[in-house]
Formats: structure tokens, C-alpha cells, sequence
């Protein structure tokens, strides 16, 4: 009877095991700007190539799951879960051309809003500081941003849309 239990324990920390390193290199795979981009090549991709996220001055590349995928394990599968749609309308042919997807652009953008403002544009400010916006030409802006963000009112892409794909 001893042996039945460790044979089965030890199955189960096998397949444990094996099913959380297949679950980690999805999450990993499919979070990658190349992944996005073999659907989103002729649209979305297209854009964010084109924007100062992918190419600046400071040599520094924001990728999709920079600014579309939460880092904290339970909002990103959260997030993944509603992925699964977008992958769907893709395939079922809602999104899957640069007109259908133009023709859903301003939905899929409230909704990315949506989820930015529920979680204060947390995708953001992993990497935008406000202590460190400093334009010499434009002393307004540091005062402007945290009086703006600082109300808890306003988000990142309340003004700023269309940073990385054109608004709609």
C-alpha cells in the first residue's frame, strides 16, 4: 500500500511539474512582440513599429506585453484568459484584416483604456516615473503631470492616445 502512494506521489510532482513548465513557456511564447506581430503584422505591429516605443533616441524597445499584459501573475491571467478572444476574432475573421481591424479600432481601444484606468495605468508607470519627467524646454510639464495624476481622475492614456497606435 506504501509503495501505491509514492508511486503516485511521485507522478503527481511529475506531471505537476511538467505541466507548470508547459504552462510558464506559453506564457512566455505568447507574450513575445514576435507572437503579436504574426497576427498583428499588416496593423497594430505595423504602428507600434513606426512609434517612439520601439525606436528612440535612448535605444530603449517597449514590446507588446510592456504596455497590453499586467506583471503580476493574477491580472496577467486574467488578461490572457480575455486574450483568448482577441486570438479567436482573429481566426473567426472579426479582426483579421487591416480594414475589419480598423473597422473594431475604437472598441478595442475604450476597452484597452478601460483596463489601463482600472488599474491607474500600472503598464505605464513601470517604467514612466514622474520624478524623472524633466523637459528643459517645457518646465510646465513635471507641475501639469502631477497635478494631472495625482487627482487619481486622469491616466496616462487620458491624454495620451495614439502613443504607440494610432487612435482611433
Amino acid at each position: 500500500m506504501k509503495k501505491v502512494v509514492w508511486f503516485w506521489l511521485i507522478i503527481g510532482i511529475v506531471v505537476g511539474a511538467v505541466a507548470l513548465g508547459a504552462t510558464n513557456f506559453a506564457l512566455h511564447e505568447t507574450g513575445t512582440d514576435e507572437f503579436c506581430s504574426s497576427c498583428h503584422a499588416n496593423d497594430a505591429a505595423k504602428e507600434w513599429k513606426e512609434s517612439k516605443h520601439y525606436s528612440n533616441e535612448f535605444g530603449v524597445r517597449v514590446g507588446c506585453s510592456d504596455c497590453h499584459m499586467p506583471q503580476s501573475f493574477v491580472p496577467k491571467m486574467v488578461r490572457k484568459v480575455k486574450a483568448l478572444r482577441e486570438v479567436y476574432g482573429h481566426f473567426a475573421g472579426t479582426i483579421n484584416t487591416p480594414e475589419k481591424f480598423e473597422a473594431h479600432r475604437e472598441q478595442m481601444a475604450k476597452s484597452e483604456w478601460a483596463r489601463m484606468k482600472a488599474n491607474n495605468a500600472a503598464e505605464c508607470r513601470s517604467c514612466h516615473y514622474m520624478e524623472t519627467i524633466n523637459n528643459p524646454e517645457k518646465d510646465y510639464l513635471k507641475d501639469m503631470h502631477k497635478g494631472a495624476l495625482e487627482s487619481g481622475e486622469q491616466i496616462c492614456t487620458d491624454c495620451h492616445q495614439g502613443v504607440a497606435h494610432k487612435a482611433p
